[in-house]
């Protein structure tokens, strides 16, 4: 049995815990892998990743490109996340962001993490959208934050749960 908790919204981040019947190992083996992270995405928003066959995320500082597609954005977009943590098979993290011309990497200041802890039934997935440090000028130029509520991340939690419960340990 699954169930979904919502912890109350603060003023600058979303919490929400749902039971995966999967291993932690196995959640966390789909969130490394930039190639399945639209199977997180309960609607067409993550399209897939920049590259045709995407390295593993292993390691705090890495990058990884994802394909995005929003129409309140202009339609496709690219995104390039930092890794902010990592520990396998618990935690990960990222900072969606962008190059600029210069080539540099810069953040809007939110955050999506993914909380791993074992359970009798498999895992409770904690996913946490943060967005405290971003500066105002940026929310109010991209329409302001939070862009998604509590409902989209529990369908997040939901697609997720889909594409690896019963899968092979």
């Amino acid at each position: 049995m699954t169930t979904d908790q919502h912890a109350p919204a603060e003023a600058d981040r979303l919490v929400v815990h749902r039971i995966v019947r999967a291993a932690p190992e196995v959640v966390f083996d789909l969130l490394a892998d930039p190639a399945r992270h639209h199977l997180t995405e309960p609607t067409d928003w993550v399209r897939g990743s920049l590259e045709a066959a995407p390295a593993r995320i292993t390691e705090i500082g890495q990058v990884f490109g994802i394909e995005m597609f929003h129409l309140n954005a202009g339609g496709r977009y690219e995104m390039h996340n930092l890794v902010i943590a990592f520990e396998p098979g618990r935690t990960i993290a990222w900072e969606p962001s962008q190059y600029a011309p210069d080539g540099t990497l810069a953040g809007g200041g939110w955050t999506w993490r993914y909380d791993l802890d074992p359970t009798p039934e498999g895992t409770r997935v904690t996913l946490t959208y943060d967005w405290s440090a971003t500066p105002p000028e940026v929310a109010a130029e991209i329409g302001g934050l939070p862009s998604v509520g509590p409902e989209f991340l529990a369908r997040s939690l939901d697609a997720l749960a889909a594409a690896v419960e019963d899968a092979p340990a």
